[in-house]
């Protein structure tokens, strides 16, 4: 093979890693910001208020280049509305709610489920092969996420006040299994933008009934300080529309059970963002697990790039 060719597969490989590097990175963000937007806001409350911005932030990309959009069908306005609130909508609250009862590392823990419910589904629903090297790879990146769930933090308690609580996260867990799912499918008609606009502000629809049981969404938002506006701000437009957007890239370009993987790289990110923002000191303990990761996304990714050099060979 000539450098030609070397640097053409190269390339490739650097963006994409660095595409799927930004999309953790902003939502590892994410769960500190929930922590702290909590102390202002009810559940329910941040979820609306989270959704407010992102449905804002749409509506003006839309309306600043219709373009960038497909088409939107008929057919699938109910399938997007679905998989918006259930994929999204439904995780958030479930998620928010679960994380007034348990403690970050019961929440990183049931989290870390989530590749493994794609993976299932992709198997099942998408028939995606799961082969030697991907078992063994989620099997490496799993243990590394328990490590640094159970003993990465000095101090760090695994606690679930309620057993409902860390139900609602299992919810959350699927949800986000299912969203990538149903979304693999729906991107053979809609470009990652456009599917991630549709499915947000379809199903924001669903999270209006709230407002008829519980206004308090009006006094909270008055009252809550400066860093919890921010905090709402960062959730809306980076941990969701950048993120959500990226992952729609990605999931073009690799099948769900490749990128769900790269899930697991989340815990480690949000334990370094604690460490700086909350003080919360690591241990050696952590450092053993991120190499754990690293090694299981290493083993994930080198089966299809061997692929891809054989038939370059064989050419």
């Amino acid at each position: 093979m000539t450098n030609t060719e070397n640097t053409k597969n190269v390339r490739p490989t650097y963006r994409f890693a660095l595409m799927m590097l930004c999309c953790i990175v902003v939502w590892a963000f994410a769960f500190p910001f929930i922590s702290l937007a909590l102390e202002d806001l009810s559940y329910t409350n941040l979820t609306l208020l989270r959704f407010f911005v992102v449905c804002l932030l749409l509506l003006i990309i839309l309306a600043i280049k219709p373009k960038k959009f497909s088409k939107l069908y008929k057919k699938d306005i109910v399938p997007l509305f679905l998989l918006g609130f259930f994929g999204v909508m439904m995780y958030h609250l479930a998620l928010n709610y679960g994380e007034q009862y348990i403690s970050p590392g019961a929440a990183s823990l049931i989290i870390a489920t989530s590749p493994i419910f794609t993976i299932l589904l992709s198997v099942f629903l998408l028939n995606e092969k799961f082969t030697k090297k991907k078992i063994l790879g989620t099997t490496l990146a799993l243990s590394g996420v328990i490590l640094i769930s159970l003993w990465g933090k000095q101090g760090e308690n695994i606690e679930i006040k309620y057993l409902f609580a860390a139900l609602a996260v299992v919810v959350s867990s699927i949800a986000s299994a299912a969203y990538t799912i149903a979304g693999k499918t729906l991107l053979k008609r809609y470009t990652p933008l456009s599917l991630v606009s549709y499915a947000m502000l379809l199903g924001s629809l669903g999270l209006l009934p709230i407002l008829l049981f519980d206004t308090s969404v009006f006094s909270q938002a008055a009252a809550m300080s400066l860093s919890t506006r921010g905090a709402i701000l960062f959730l809306g437009l980076f941990s969701t529309v950048i993120g959500y957007v990226i992952w729609y890239v990605a999931l073009e370009m690799k099948t769900a059970s490749e990128i769900s993987i790269y899930l697991y790289s989340i815990p480690v990110f949000s334990t370094i963002i604690s460490y700086f923002i909350f003080g919360h000191m690591i241990t050696i303990l952590f450092v053993f697990g991120g190499v754990l990761v690293v090694i299981g996304l290493i083993l994930v990714n080198l089966k299809e790039k061997s692929k891809n050099q054989l038939k370059i060979n064989k050419g």
